[in-house]
Order: C-alpha cells, then structure tokens, then sequence
C-alpha cells in the first residue's frame, strides 16, 4: 500500500493504493543463453563496459499489468493503465 503522490508519476493525491510487484529469484529458469554468459563473464571473455550492467539469468518481471484508480485533490476520477503487476514470470 503506497500513497499515490510516492509513485512518482507527478499525480497529487492522498489517496493509498495497492501497488502489486514481482520478486524472487529466477535461478532455475536459466537458459543455455544464460549459463554461457555466466561462464564468459566469470572467465572474463566478455567484459561489459563501464556503464553496462550484464545479468547472466532471468529476471523476475511483470507480464501481465493492472490499472489503478484513484480520485486527486481536485476530486477528479485518474486511472493509470499498466501500473501494477497482476502476474509475474521470469523473462530473459
């Protein structure tokens, strides 16, 4: 439960929201793809640049998103479509 004015989207509102998001660790869904880089990282074949950040397995992430309502101070109805996850799953 986040007040709205947090979410950073420039809304102003007192109002809480539930904001829904994906964690967890996504280990087990690592692919050839990811088992490779990890070895050519560790092996420092590949090496990322300076402001590169290179992840060897999946991320935990949204794939499916749900809209959030709520009233402003100017009691105006705002609704934000894809705002907070319905469902998760490792991508990558």
């Amino acid at each position: 439960m986040v007040k709205v004015r947090d979410l950073g989207l420039g809304f102003n509102s007192d109002e809480i929201v539930l904001f829904k998001y994906c964690s967890g660790s996504c280990h087990r869904a690592r692919s050839n793809y990811d088992l490779t880089l990890g070895s050519l990282l560790r092996q420092q074949l590949i090496t990322p640049g300076p402001q590169e950040r290179v992840l060897s397995h999946p991320c935990c992430r949204p794939t499916r998103y749900e809209a959030v309502s709520f009233m402003d101070v100017q009691n105006t109805w705002q609704t934000v479509e894809k705002l907070s996850a319905a469902e998760c799953s490792c991508i990558g």
